[in-house]
Parts: C-alpha cells; sequence; structure tokens
C-alpha cells in the first residue's frame, strides 16, 4: 500500500510478487479435496444475495470511487456466440477495487476470479468467495489437479473466468508487466479465447485531487477476443497466447507493445505524468 512517508508504492522487484500485508489467517487449506467452486445450494443462495447487493449499492459506489469510465462494451455484444460458450479474460491488476470495475463492465455475464490463496485466507476471504473468487493451491500437485478440473468444468459449463495475468497487484502502475502463462495454459488446454480487458487512468479534478487526495480516476477498455493457434503444437500455442493476449491489453490502454519493457519501474512520487510519461506511453483519457 501507499507510504506516506516515502511518498512511494513498494513495487517489488519481481514482476509478479505480492506487498499487501494479510492480516489474518483463517487457517483454511486448499488441498485435493477442497470445494474451489462451491455449487452448494446455500453457498449459491448467498452469491445471489450479494449480487443484488453488487447491482444495487456497490457498483454504483465503486462507480465513483475508482471515477470509473467503460470503454468498449459493445465488444461483448459483437462477440456474444463466442463469449456465451465460455471464456478468460485478462487483465491489468491497478486497485483493490478494479475487480468490482470488471463484473460491473461484463453483465449480464458472470464470472469466477483466481485469487490469491493468501487473500482466500485473510481477513477479505469470504466476501472474494462469494463474489466469484477461487483460491489458487500452491506446492501441491494433487490440489492443482483439483484446482485445474474445477476450472475446466466451469469453461465447459460456458462460464467466464477472469485471471489477473500479472501476478500480483500494484495500485496505479501503468506498464503492463509481463502475463504469466496459467491463463494461456487452461485457455489452450480448454480450447477457449481470451478476452483483453486493460485498465488506464485519467487526471482527476481538482476536488478528487486536493480534497479526496486521489491519485487518479480509471478507464476499463473491454477489447477483442484472443483466440489459441491450432497451428501450432499446446506449448507453443500456449506462449504465442501469453505474446498476444499480453499485446492486446498494451494496445488497449495505448501503449505500444513493441516499446513496452518488462523491468518494474518504482515509483517515487504521486505525480500523474509520472505514469503517463513512463517509457514514453499515452493513455485514453482526458490529460
Amino acid at each position: 500500500m501507499f507510504d506516506p512517508k516515502t511518498n512511494r508504492y513498494p513495487y517489488p522487484e519481481i514482476t509478479d510478487r505480492h506487498y499487501l500485508e494479510i492480516h489474518k489467517d483463517r487457517g483454511l487449506v486448499f488441498d485435493a479435496d477442497y470445494p474451489y467452486i462451491d455449487r452448494s445450494k446455500w453457498f449459491r443462495f448467498k452469491q445471489g444475495a450479494v449480487r443484488v447487493l453488487l447491482n444495487v449499492i456497490v457498483f454504483p459506489v465503486a462507480t465513483v470511487r475508482l471515477g470509473l469510465k467503460i470503454e468498449g462494451r459493445e465488444n461483448l455484444k459483437k462477440h456474444k456466440d463466442v463469449l456465451d460458450n465460455g471464456v478468460i479474460s485478462v487483465s491489468n491488476h491497478v486497485h483493490m477495487w478494479d475487480y468490482l470495475a470488471v463484473m460491473k463492465a461484463i453483465r449480464p455475464h458472470r464470472s469466477a476470479l483466481l485469487a490469491w490463496a493468501a487473500n482466500i485466507n485473510g481477513e477479505n476471504g469470504t466476501l472474494i468467495r462469494l463474489v466469484g473468487g477461487i483460491p489458487i493451491p500452491e506446492n501441491n500437485i494433487a490440489a492443482q489437479k483439483a484446482f485445474l478440473k474445477e476450472n475446466s468444468r466451469l469453461l465447459a459449463e460456458h462460464g467466464w473466468l477472469h485471471i489477473y495475468a500479472e501476478g500480483s497487484m500494484w495500485e496505479y502502475y501503468a506498464p503492463i508487466r509481463p502475463f504469466k502463462r496459467g491463463a494461456a495454459f487452461i485457455a489452450v488446454s480448454n480450447d477457449k479465447p481470451i478476452l483483453p480487458l486493460g485498465f488506464s487512468y485519467r487526471e482527476p479534478g481538482w476536488i478528487r485531487k486536493y480534497i479526496f487526495h486521489q491519485t487518479a480516476l480509471f478507464t476499463l477498455h473491454v477489447g477483442d477476443p484472443v483466440f489459441p493457434d491450432h497451428n501450432l503444437k499446446p506449448k507453443e500455442r500456449e506462449k504465442d497466447l501469453t505474446i498476444r493476449s499480453n499485446r492486446a491489453v498494451c494496445r488497449l490502454v495505448r501503449i505500444d507493445p513493441d516499446k513496452n519493457i518488462y523491468e518494474p519501474v518504482f515509483d517515487d512520487s504521486k505525480r500523474i505524468d509520472y505514469y503517463t510519461s513512463t517509457y514514453g506511453v499515452g493513455y485514453r483519457g482526458s490529460w
């Protein structure tokens, strides 16, 4: 989180590492017997109740809090037949609330979310589960097989799976970090497309900037699906899909993917011009 004493975000040196501090451990064990997707009637009832609250209260509040604009929703209608058959969406991960923006943008579709296991075990784990969170098991091959099996079942049932392909959240980070290959692995294994989504930033007005100390406003861009290349062997197909989906997200936020340098940039200020000038890239919005 932002440190007002140093005026920095603590971006790690490795681009997929977390810097959030989780203050609670609920003691959940994510093994082969864990219900990665809970299909019980009681859990589904609670999810339905949460869905009502999301639409009535949470989405409007999040829209104001993030200064959210959504561009490209027409692509959901344009590719309806493809998306209705099961899809994996990917995006950069730049705010604690950005999944709320994703859920709002893709309505009426409902998505599941691959989540850091520590978050599911932490203080917000119950809420994350209720909005579709699926913990990613670590260091347990049997658990990982069960996890992948559940994801495949979701996609076979024409579900929607959202993955933060960068691997972790870096608040207000502008360059698109390299994608981990997990999203492409799941897409290739299940022969599903990847839908790129991208967050960019806009300059806040003086009230938000000086009274509420808001760093930036958010625009979420919805792109066109990226399909696995069946002319390639599976491993090459994964690598190719990882690269093409990353480049698609770059283009959505007006980054030239040929100039996107994959080393982290350390922020030493909250200035919007830092984010817009990084590597000479520009972003949609009012600057």
